[in-house]
């Protein structure tokens, strides 16, 4: 029989030492997995959004409707505005397994010349200092950028001989409960409207109601419709009067006021907007 020496272990059998390390990760990776859980549970709950896929379509279409008020404000003297459709698309992708929907409201402005920059920085620079609106160059034509917040995305550009396209777009968002368009009284600008189309006679198209909320509260509100008028037929027989027009040509009239028009032929049509701006 062999004498064991005095102070000496014996040998740790093989593989318990491995067993006893992949006891302490398994629970070490649990531990953090939990404490992962818990933080990522606080932090929807209290923490502002930090990309535009933490923010739903309904809940980011106020900002949008909001910023288009702010931009109809901005616009000011420097043209006529009417609010465009809403354009809202389903089927963009969030993740490779999430679907999404995308929505982009806009402002049509008819300016009078060509100076469309300086038309531009002229908003850029009424438009609220956070949302750091600027305007640069994008393949030889201005280009209006501004953040809206809440990942909002803002520009201004031109949209054809005497005109401004400015648009406040989401990008791609879970749908959530989906966008519900802000709607408003506008008798007053269908009125007008109906007034002006009935003096060339025959049938008119639906009238389309648009709304936005102002930044200093109340609404903007365009009315639109189009009808059908013979090419000899003048745009300021119809529509003038009061003040005068920003532009007065065969295809285009558009003058402020209260409200301000917008008329544009198009073929034998001609697509008439009738606004109430936010004051700026």
């Amino acid at each position: 029989m062999t004498a064991v020496e005095t102070g000496y272990a014996p040998p740790t059998p093989p593989g318990s030492a491995g067993r006893r390390r992949l006891r302490w990760l398994a629970a070490a990776a649990v531990a953090w997995a939990v404490l992962l859980a818990g933080l990522t549970w606080w932090s929807v709950r209290t923490d502002a959004p930090t990309v535009k896929e933490q923010r739903s379509l309904d809940q980011a279409g106020p900002v949008v409707d909001r910023a288009i008020g702010e931009l109809t404000a901005a616009v000011g003297d420097a043209g006529v505005p009417a609010l465009l459709p809403d354009r809202l698309e389903r089927g963009c992708r969030i993740t490779p397994m999430d679907d999404g929907a995308t929505l982009e409201r806009g402002v049509e402005v008819a300016i009078g010349g060509d100076d469309v920059r300086g038309v531009l920085r002229g908003i850029a620079d009424r438009l609220p200092p956070g949302w750091r609106a600027g305007v640069s160059t994008l393949d030889g034509e201005p280009l209006l950028r501004a953040d809206a917040g809440e990942f909002v995305t803002v520009e201004g550009r031109a949209g054809g001989p005497g005109r401004v396209v400015l648009t406040a777009d989401t990008g791609c968002r879970p749908a959530g409960s989906g966008y519900r368009a802000p709607s408003a009284d506008a008798a007053a600008e269908s009125a007008a409207l109906a007034s002006a189309l009935g003096r060339w006679g025959g049938a008119t198209g639906p009238v389309q109601v648009l709304a936005a909320p102002c930044p200093g509260g109340g609404t903007a509100r365009t009315a639109r419709s189009e009808a059908a008028v013979p090419a000899d037929r003048s745009l300021a027989a119809a529509f003038g009067g009061g003040t005068a027009p920003v532009v007065d040509t065969a295809d285009a009239y558009a003058r402020p006021g209260d409200p301000a028009v917008l008329a544009q032929r198009a073929g034998e049509r001609v697509r008439v907007a009738v606004t109430t701006p936010c004051p700026s």
